[in-house]
C-alpha cells in the first residue's frame, strides 16, 4: 500500500538514506546567504519542512533560535530525539501551508529556510501562493528567505527514472530503496514512488511504499509568487551557490528573497 510522504519506516531510514548529504556546507551557504541578503541582523530562524533537523540543529549549534516545522509527525519525532540539551531549538508538527496555525507570533522572525526541495511538495498554485504568504507574516520586514527546488529546464531535459540505493545501515542492517520517476511536464510535476526496504541479513524487517509528488519551477514563475506574497527576489543560482548563475543543467537551483 502507498502511503504519504516520510510515515514512520521512511523516517527512521532517513538519516540513512540522506548520511552523505553535506548538511555543514550547505549551512554555511545560508548563513553567507544571511550575511550577504539580509536586511536584519538574523538570530531567530524559521526551519519548514525541517525533517530530521538536518539544517535547524547545526545553527542551533551556531547560537540561532531555531523554530522546525514539518507535517510528518514521524520526522519530527527524529528531530526531536537528535536534539542535545542546551540548544536553543523547537520542533513542532505542521503544515507548511497553514502556517499561522502553527506560529502564534507574527513578523517575529528574521529569516525562514524552504530546504531540500520542500516547496515542490506544494504541487498547485494555491498551495504555493499560501505557503509564501504565511511565511512572509512570519518574517519581519527585511527578513530573508532562503529556498532551493527542482529546476524546470533541467528536469526536463534529464527526467528522473529509475534508481536504485543500496546502503550499509550498520548493525548488520542494509537498506535499499527503488525510486521510479514518472514526469508531468504539462502540470511542472514529477511524480516519484519509493519502495524501500530494511534487511537484517536477508530478513526483511521494515517496508514501506510511498508516492512523492514533486513539483519543478521556472524563474519568473518564481518570481512572481515571491513577489505576490511580499518579497524581493534578490538571487537565484545553482545550489548551493547563491553568486552563480544558474545553467540549463542546473537541477536543483537555491534562491533567497527578501521581506518587503
Amino acid at each position: 500500500m502507498t502511503q504519504a510522504p516520510f510515515g514512520d519506516a521512511y523516517a527512521s531510514a532517513y538519516d540513512r538514506l540522506y548520511q552523505d548529504k553535506d548538511y555543514a556546507t550547505e549551512v554555511d551557504a545560508v548563513e553567507d546567504a544571511f550575511g550577504t541578503y539580509a536586511a536584519v541582523p538574523v538570530r531567530r530562524v524559521l526551519d519548514l519542512g525541517c525533517g530530521t533537523g538536518g539544517h535547524a540543529l547545526p545553527l542551533a549549534r551556531r547560537g540561532y533560535d531555531v523554530t522546525g516545522i514539518d507535517l510528518s509527525p514521524a520526522m519530527i519525532a527524529q528531530a526531536k530525539a537528535k536534539a542535545e540539551a542546551g540548544l536553543t531549538v523547537t520542533f513542532t508538527q505542521g503544515d507548511l501551508r497553514r502556517l499561522d496555525e502553527a506560529l502564534p507570533e507574527a513578523g517575529s522572525y528574521d529569516a525562514a529556510l524552504i530546504l531540500f526541495a520542500v516547496l515542490g511538495y506544494l504541487p498547485t498554485n494555491a498551495d504555493l501562493r499560501a505557503a509564501l504568504s504565511g511565511v512572509r507574516r512570519a518574517l519581519r520586514r527585511g527578513g530573508l528567505l532562503v529556498f532551493d527546488g527542482w529546476y524546470g529546464p533541467a528536469v526536463l531535459a534529464d527526467p528522473p527514472g529509475e534508481r536504485v540505493r543500496v546502503i550499509d545501515a550498520g548493525d548488520g542492517r542494509t537498506i535499499l530503496r527503488a525510486a521510479s520517476g514518472h514526469l508531468d511536464a504539462r502540470h511542472h510535476r514529477c511524480t516519484v514512488d519509493y519502495r524501500l526496504w530494511t534487511l537484517e541479513g536477508d530478513r526483511v524487517v521494515a517496508h514501506a511504499e510511498e508516492r512523492h509528488e514533486m513539483r519543478f519551477f521556472f524563474p519568473l514563475e518564481i518570481e512572481a509568487a515571491l513577489e505576490a506574497a511580499g518579497f524581493e527576489p534578490v538571487a537565484l543560482g545553482p545550489f548551493p551557490h547563491l553568486d552563480r548563475d544558474l545553467e540549463d543543467g542546473s537541477w536543483t537551483f537555491i534562491a533567497a528573497a527578501r521581506a518587503v
